[in-house]
Parts: structure tokens; sequence; C-alpha cells
């Protein structure tokens, strides 16, 4: 299955081999327009330098001004003094022909037909967010984007030959066009994977060029991929059997074929019933089948094996051997009547060109077209099942859109869980602590960070799995950290390449209804920037953090259902002040980075998750105990905000000990009391959580008829100007 190949490539940076192999890269140039055939190589440096400045010629200048007025299939002598540029090796001539030198595991992906320049620079920024992308690039003719990928073994080595170079060349470009096309607003063109791929050279001085970016990591592949012809192939069937039953093996087609022919049958004898006399039956019987297609053996067969025939060999044989010699038009005329034939063909022609599933996660049927290189599967719109319709009338076969949707929300189609496509075809965990190196590329000063990253890991992948229905996994780490630190790539680099399309970092917690279908939809949410949620979402976070299944009502659907929960949430900040909750942060890992996080060393996905899946098979606790939550409480203080009505509190009165007088009084009569000395006015939001406040500092209450009194200190007025000045460095919320 293609996304469970997606899935079992590494992604990872050079290691100090794979730098030497990165300088050693060359890049093959050729220039032929006719009357000049020369070929170069250029490091990679030296291409990029090369295609920010414009030569003296103006080439692709004079190409692109002149485009607008060719018309398609007209020769462009500006093209072909445009040099070629051949990414995926490095080749020389050897008598006189062009062979491959070197593999340099580029793979080339190209989004054609933009508008212009703006659509273009849309391509590259969206490309720049992937620690993978090697290059970005507007085409020579400015309307596209050319991606350079950049496919090494595990041990940062190449093939060494060219047999080899093609089969791993082949599978590179599946599995980048599976990354890529989910995250890009325009469709990849799809090119027949060949070292001899090649683009002109351009004039882009905004290209995107990172030297330092994640190399595909792949196993040699063994054969090429399953499907090697890019062409849709319709054979005419020449089997009557799969003619008249399309889409049936043999057996089932037989089946099929036969007992309509014994109800055509039965129609015909009237009121035959069992001990009537079955010679008339027989001979109606074999002729139907005659007449479907049925081999003459395969009509004895199937009539001695029926439970309302008799099992008279004799009989039944010669009754069949004398119909099928006397009548003609063998396999002419079927007995199923026309809703099963159309049915039948409809399936056939659905299975024959398409492959459909219904994936779990989206609530959408996807689909990709089979014998084609379109082997990414996209979800069905309109456009699609107007072409669907529109292929099927090109054969021959009456099938409308309402037949389409029909079939569409069958049980014809399969049903797809990507999570478990992923999970459950991971191999042996090889017993290394991949969780742990992951969390240690978070350099912070927290000792347990390790510890609780592990846990909220665990608990993620759990949920997945089910485990814990009545629960969610509702922690979240925080990372806070200055800007380009790289910690929005870090939190999206958790997730597997086949499972990007399952992350977001776009939640927004004012939309209630669309914020809790994203529980269903997605495996991750980061919610970044974290301090820009306002207090007045924060009840509104806590609920759907620890929500364990969403209930809700589908976008169309007129009823309210009950939906699975998947998404785990991970945040970011770029502020230290941001827990807002007054009745505490034990939702929050809050881990302060000290550095810029390594998002550029190889990451195992199949080991990490295999780790993670061998630790829930030993039944390790993947939930934080007491311990586990009192230490993310003690180590969130320094990210907690104080509430300006809590330091005026602590400006006026003080927590009373237990030997003190001090006096009982009502939380609203503190307030007023508070509000009157400092003249300051406070919301009936901030009243209603005063009391949770008191609480939290650990004021000691009882309960009268009234309310509940508190047990203060009024502070003296030469202490009040000294408190003032002691908590004005204190965060304020």
């Amino acid at each position: 299955m293609f996304t469970v190949l997606l899935c079992k490539i590494y992604i990872a940076l050079h290691t100090q081999a794979g730098q030497t192999a990165k300088e050693k890269m060359r890049i093959t140039q050729v220039r032929d327009d006719g009357k000049v055939n020369t070929m170069r190589t250029l490091k990679i440096e030296q291409l990029v330098e090369q295609m920010k400045k414009e030569t003296k010629a103006q080439l692709v200048s004079n190409m692109r001004e002149v485009l607008p007025y060719i018309f398609p299939g007209d020769k462009n002598d500006y093209v072909q003094k445009v040099p070629k540029l051949l990414p995926a090796a490095a080749f020389v001539r050897k008598n006189g022909v062009m062979t491959m030198d070197e593999y340099n595991g580029v793979v080339m992906l190209q989004v054609n037909n933009l508008s212009g320049p703006m659509e273009a620079d849309e391509v590259k920024e969206r490309v720049k967010e992937f620690p993978q992308t090697y290059l970005a690039f507007t085409g020579s003719s400015g309307k596209s984007v050319k991606i350079w990928v950049r496919f090494t073994y595990p041990d940062d080595l190449l093939p060494g030959n060219r047999e080899q170079a093609e089969l791993f060349h082949a599978h590179a470009y599946r599995l980048a066009v599976k990354f890529y096309q989910p995250q890009l607003p325009f469709d990849i063109d799809l090119k027949e994977p060949s070292l001899e791929q090649y683009c002109r050279l351009t004039f882009d001085p905004e290209l995107y060029f990172n030297p330092e970016a994640m190399p595909v990591y792949m196993k040699q592949p063994m054969a090429m991929p399953g499907e090697t012809t890019y062409r849709e192939q319709v054979k005419a069937e020449t089997s009557p059997l799969q003619r008249l039953v399309p889409g049936y093996e043999s057996y089932k087609a037989l089946s099929v074929l036969f007992e309509a022919a014994f109800a055509r049958a039965l129609d015909e004898q009237h009121g035959y019933q069992p001990g009537d006399d079955i010679h008339s039956l027989l001979v109606c019987l074999a002729g139907h089948c005659f007449r479907a297609g049925i081999p003459a053996e395969d009509t004895v067969r199937w009539t001695r094996a029926h439970y309302r025939l008799p099992d008279d060999e004799f009989l039944i044989r010669e009754t069949v051997q004398n119909v099928y010699r006397t009548c003609k038009g063998f396999a002419d005329k079927s007995s199923l009547l026309p809703e099963q034939l159309f049915v039948m063909q409809m399936d056939e022609f659905m299975k024959r060109r398409y492959e459909f599933r219904f994936n779990l996660l989206t609530s959408q049927v996807e689909c990709r077209q089979r014998n084609s290189f379109d082997f990414y599967f996209r979800p069905v719109n309109k456009r699609l099942m107007a072409s669907i319709t529109m292929n099927a009338q090109y054969e021959g076969l009456k099938l409308w859109d309402k037949d389409v949707v029909r079939y569409l929300n069958s049980d014809h189609v399969p049903v797809y869980q990507p999570i478990e496509e992923f999970l459950y075809d991971l191999p042996r965990w090889d017993g290394k602590d991949h969780i742990g190196d992951l969390a240690k590329r978070v350099p912070c000063n927290n000792p347990h960070w390790a510890q609780l990253f592990r846990r909220w890991f665990l608990s993620m992948i759990a949920h997945w799995r089910g485990l814990g229905k009545n629960h969610a996994n509702s922690t979240s780490p925080i990372l806070v950290g200055p800007q380009a630190y790289r910690k929005s790539t870090f939190c999206r680099l958790i997730l597997p390449p086949c499972l990007q399309a399952y992350y977001t970092d776009s939640i927004d917690f004012s939309r209630k209804r669309d914020a809790e279908l994203y529980l269903n939809r997605f495996l991750l949410i980061n919610m970044d920037e974290f301090d820009q949620i306002g207090i007045n979402q924060q009840p509104f976070l806590k609920h759907i953090m620890q929500k364990p299944v969403v209930n809700t009502r589908r976008p169309n659907a007129s009823a309210v259902e009950e939906l699975r929960r998947y998404a785990s949430f991970i945040g970011t900040s770029n502020h230290k002040d941001l827990l807002t909750d007054t009745s505490g942060s034990r939702r929050y890992i809050g881990v302060e980075v000290t550095g810029v996080i390594d998002v550029v060393r190889p990451v195992d996905y199949e080991q990490l998750y295999a780790q993670a899946m061998a630790a829930l098979y030993h039944n390790e606790r993947y939930w934080f105990d007491e311990k586990e939550e009192a230490i993310m409480t003690e180590a969130n203080q320094e990210f907690e905000q104080s509430p300006l009505i809590e330091q005026l509190f602590l400006v006026y009165y003080r927590v009373a000990d237990d030997e003190e007088e001090g006096e009982w009084i009502l939380a609203a009569d503190i307030l007023q009391r508070i509000q009157k000395a400092s003249k300051m006015k406070f919301s009936s939001g901030q009243v209603n959580y005063f009391g949770r406040i008191l609480q939290r500092l650990g004021v000691k209450s009882y309960r009268k008829t009234r309310g509940v009194y508190y047990h203060v200190v009024a502070v003296a007025q030469k202490e009040i100007q000294g408190n003032c000045e002691r908590l004005a460095g204190r965060k304020t919320l």
C-alpha cells in the first residue's frame, strides 16, 4: 500500500559522511540549440548563483517575453537556446553517448500552468516550510515552480549503478509526490520518472536554496513500483463469463449466471414443484445456460449441486449435451435482469478504472485512477464525479451522476483508516530509546522534560489506538522560546510524512463547532502562539482538551452523532507569561527552550512509533500520575500570569496565620474594599473567580448561611507602598 510505503522511509539530515556527498554533488547542464551541443557539470552552489543572475545574453528574459505570443506546438528558437538542467545525476559522454557517471538522488517535482509570479511565489512560500525542500525556483517560463528533494540510503550513500539508480529514483519520485501534493494549493504535473528528466535554466533572484535540507532516507527497492504502465489500457474481454458478468471471478460469475438462468427457467415452467417431471425444466435450464455462455461441463456440475434439482448425473449430462448440440447463439443472451447487468457493469467499470476508499479521519471518499501515474488519492469532488460519468459514457455505459453518488455512498467503497495502516505495519522495535532521543532534541533546563514528553507521546499513540475511551489526552507540551528556535518545525516533525495531512496549526477556538470537529479530523493540533489565546477562550480550551468524544453535527448532516476523538495537542509561544487558568496548570508541560531545536538529524519514524507500540503492548502507563502532575504544576509557575485582582489582594491583604486573630470576611466584601482603596473597577467575571484565587493562595475559609468567609489580615498603610514595589515586576493578567 502506497501510504505504508511512504511511512517506511526515514527523514534525516546529512551526517558527516552525508555532507561530503553533498559537497560532491554535480548538476549536468546541456546546451543543444541545433548548432551547438555541449555538456558541462556544475556544483550545486555554482548553479544556484548562476540562476540568481541573468546572463548577458538574457536568454531566459527573452524567452519569457515571446512566450505569450507563441502558439502551442510552434517552434520556439528562444526556448532552444536556454540550457537544460539534469538534476538526478551527473552525466559524461562516452563514445558520443551521454552516460550516467554519478547518481545525485535529486527528485524534481514540477508545478506547471500557474497564472504568473504571484502563484509561483505562493508555491515557493509553501515549500519553504518543509525541511525536506532542497531547492525551489520559478521555472524558465515564469509560470511554473520546480522543487528539488534529495533522497539517500539510510547510511547516506546512493546507488552506484544505473540499474539500481533507476529503481531507486522511480520509488523516490512517487514518495516525493505523495508527501508534497497534499501540502500544495496546485497540482503537481506528474511525469514518468527518468534519470534524464530535465528543466530549463532559469532566472530567479528569489529562489529558495537550503543546503542543510533534510534528505529523505529510503532503502534500495528490489523492483519497479507496482504500476509500470502510465496510460489507461482498456482491453476487450474475450471470456463470455467476464463479458456478461464483468468484474467477477470465474466461479462467482458462474454462480450468478446459473442462478439467473435457473430463475428464468422456473418462471417459464409455470407452477413447477419438487417431484414434478424434471425433464422439461432441465431442457429449459440448459438452454438458458447455453445462451448465457456457461460451458457445458460447468452447467452439468452446477445442476447436480443445486439443492432443488435431483442428483441424476446421467439424465443431467445427456440432457445438457443434447441441448448444447442443437442450440445456436452461445453466450448471446444473459438471463440477468437489466438492472442486475447495469449494476455489475458499473461495479466492474469503477474497480477497473479507479480505486476508491472512505477515509475515516476526513469522512471523505478518496480516489485515484488505476493503471496510470496518478498514485495520490484525492478527495472526490463534483468535477471528478463528472469526469467519472463522462469516462463511463465514452465506454458505452449509461452511467449518470446519481449512479456515481449512490456507488460512492455504498459499502462497495472500502473503509480506510490511515492510523491503523501505519501503526499495525511497523517492524519490531530495535530496543533503542527513540522517544527519548526525540525529546532531547529540545534543549532545556527542565530535568523532567524527557520523562514527561515520553508519557505524553505514549498517551497520543494510545488514544489513536482507541485506548482509554473514557478519557482524552488532555495534557499538552508548550515549547516556550524566541523566534527562529524551530519550535513549530519540531511540532510538525513529530508526525511521520504519511500522516502529515492530519497535522494542523490553524485552529480557531472562537468557532466552537469547527474546533470540536478538529478533534476527529486531525491527529495532532499545534496551538501556535499559545499566548495569543484570550482569557475568555480558556474555559472552552479546557473543555475541549479533556473531551473524550465529539458529539456534534457534521457539515451538511441532519443529526448529531458521536465521533471518535483522535487529536492530541501541543503548543508554542514566544513569551513566558502564557498560563492564565486560576484553577491550575496541570494540563500543560511548560518547557523553556534554551537553544535552537535539532530538527536536522534523522528521525527513524518506524522505530520511533514501534517503540511506543511495544511500550503500550507491555502495559506501560500512558497517563500522568499525581507525582508527575505535581512536577508539571511546580515547573509551570514560571509561565503563569498573575491576575491583577490577585496582585491587588496581596497589596492590601495577606493570608492570616493560624495564631493570628485577623478577620473573617466575605470575598465580595474584600473585593469591595480593594476596589475602593485602589479606585479600580472589576468586571463581573473577575468577581466570580476571585474566590478561586483566594483558595489557590491558601486562605482558610468556612461556609455560613451568607456565603464563604475567608481568614485574612489587612496590611498596614505603611506596608502598602512596599508591597506595591515588590509586586511591580510580576506579570499581570
